[in-house]
């Protein structure tokens, strides 16, 4: 509860402070009226942006993530609070922000005018790649529970969903994404507080206390895997593929802090309710080890269907069937719009949006096939590479408009030390010991910190 009231706090005293630093100025005419097109341009009210902004973050992030984190036990929450109100947030806000600024570009746009070519042609490749996992991760986890439901096999449903995402991705965004979207987005919330209102009402299950006891419930150590663990509940570079699209569509600067930070927060809340509901459900370490690194979506429909019946079912449907879905397609519209971007394709074309569309449908349709763990924490690590160097272009965003940057900077350096920790010594990385890793990870992010600061003549 503590944490649930920290996170809620965040947005009207942090957001607030976040808001300040970067400049908010409402008489700036944003791109949804500059640049109006009629396709990615849309002027869209901020309520209709906030829930379809928090449905393209969330998706299974938040409850696959989270339910995986409860592994490592309470010390989640620590993690899920402090990364969404001290990373997660910022990172969201000036992702947004500074397309908004930069009339809707996408990320790598962003980070070529921050940190340089060099640098953009590595984002814009972590960018294509993480939309199309994403994609793939979220269709396989959904098609996984219909096919669970249902006598129809996984591999129609794969179909099906994918039919789904070449309409929606080639549809004008307010035709689809914009109509039903937010409808989806409070459904997506509504199964999340049914859900914990349901645990706590039943004496059966019980939230476990944060304990110095109860640091450790695996062999996997907290750090780094706990943090790559939980990745879209505290910090994920996905959401900056994300925020230009509605950035394209924001009427004024004022809604970049409910729309960005308070999705973000919103989403920090939901994966809280997720690990809280794990750790009770499944009592601890064996049930939950059988969940890690495997796809969780059996055992969200066993909570839904245990604690809500048969409006869990119904739930469960939406929540893992239909909210992933909807966040795969517009993972693969922000790969199309990205590469659209780096090969200056025009998208007001249904000819033009097909070209880039179909290679990155098959190409992820055939990432379906392998197995979903190693899918989900390369998705992880690649997000992280994202969100780093997101915060490190808005730290340079800050200085250039000189600002306070080292809301962004701080955040920046964690992100680099976890990202080198996870893959020096993961199993899908160099396999290295973890002393000698992390040893690594401490001096390598000092290179890079000391060299940046350097740079941009921070110490001075």
């Amino acid at each position: 509860m503590i944490c649930l009231c920290a996170l809620i706090a965040s947005y009207f005293i942090y957001g607030k402070a976040i808001e300040k630093i970067a400049g908010v100025d409402e008489s700036i005419v944003t791109p949804a009226y500059r640049l109006e097109d009629g396709v990615d341009y849309i002027p869209m009210s901020k309520f209709k942006l906030y829930l379809v902004h928090f449905l393209n973050i969330a998706g299974l992030g938040p409850i696959f993530g989270a339910i995986q984190g409860a592994l490592f036990g309470p010390v989640a929450f620590l993690w899920i609070v402090l990364g969404t109100i001290f990373i997660g947030s910022v990172h969201d806000f000036f992702s947004g922000f500074m397309s908004l600024r930069g009339d809707g570009f996408t990320m790598p746009d962003i980070i070529s005018k921050y940190l340089g070519k060099t640098v953009k042609t590595f984002v814009t490749i972590i960018i294509v790649l993480t939309g199309i996992l994403v994609a793939a991760t979220f269709a396989t986890g959904s098609a996984d529970l219909l096919a669970n439901l249902t006598s129809v096999p996984t591999i129609i449903w794969l179909v099906i969903i994918f039919v789904y995402f070449l309409v929606a991705t080639l549809f004008p965004i307010d035709k689809i994404i914009g109509k039903i979207y937010p409808i989806f987005g409070a459904l997506f919330l509504l199964m999340a507080i049914m859900m914990i209102g349901a645990l706590l009402l039943n004496s059966t299950y019980t939230i476990p206390e944060f304990t110095t006891q109860g640091l450790y419930f695996t062999e996997k150590t907290i750090f780094p895997y706990l943090f790559v663990t939980i990745a879209c509940g505290a910090i994920s570079g996905f959401h900056a593929s994300q925020s230009p699209i509605v950035a394209r569509c924001m009427k004024s600067e004022k809604d970049a802090r409910p729309v960005f930070f308070g999705a973000m927060v919103l989403e920090g809340i939901t994966a809280l309710i997720w690990a809280a509901i794990a750790m009770a459900f499944f009592h601890g370490q064996p049930q939950l080890a059988a969940i890690y690194g495997a796809s969780p979506s059996i055992g969200v429909n066993e909570m839904a269907t245990t604690l809500l019946g048969p409006i869990g079912l119904i739930l469960t449907i939406i929540g893992v069937v239909v909210c992933p879905i909807t966040t795969g397609d517009t993972a693969l519209r922000s790969s199309r719009i990205t590469l659209a971007d780096e090969l200056h394709m025009s998208q007001e074309k249904l000819i033009s949006r097909l070209k880039l569309a179909i290679p990155l449908f098959i190409v992820s349709f055939a990432l379906t096939f392998v197995d979903f763990s190693l899918i989900w924490r390369y998705f992880a690590w690649a997000q992280l590479i994202i969100a780093t160097a997101v915060l490190f272009a808005g730290t340079v965003f800050l200085i250039q408009n000189k600002k306070h940057y080292i809301v962004t900077l701080l955040p920046a350096i964690v992100c680099t030390l976890i990202t080198f920790g996870y893959i020096l010594q993961a199993p899908e990385g160099l396999r290295l010991p973890s002393m000698t890793a992390n040893i690594i990870s401490v001096i390598a992010t000092a290179i890079i910190a000391i060299i940046f600061i350097k740079k941009y003549k921070l110490s001075s």
